[in-house]
């Protein structure tokens, strides 16, 4: 049985530590400058040259934070 290259794919993005804004944006279905703004209020962006990465374990953590009960 195979799998689709869709499939896989999704999967390995799923499995990042790391995303790009607009990858991230992407993954949790929310607007671009909003995730950015998230992301900075969360202390997940790290700058690698022009580069900004954002670590989806602490923005995961911080997301969790505005849980309704």
């Amino acid at each position: 049985m195979g799998y689709k290259r869709s499939d896989v794919e999704k999967t390995k993005n799923a499995a990042k530590k790391f995303v790009r804004y607009k990858e991230g944006a992407e993954r949790y279905s929310i607007g671009l400058t909003k995730f950015q703004a998230l992301a900075k209020e969360a202390g997940a962006v790290y700058k690698v040259d022009k580069i900004a990465l954002v670590n989806c374990e602490i923005f995961d953590k911080f997301l969790e934070t505005f849980r309704e009960y």
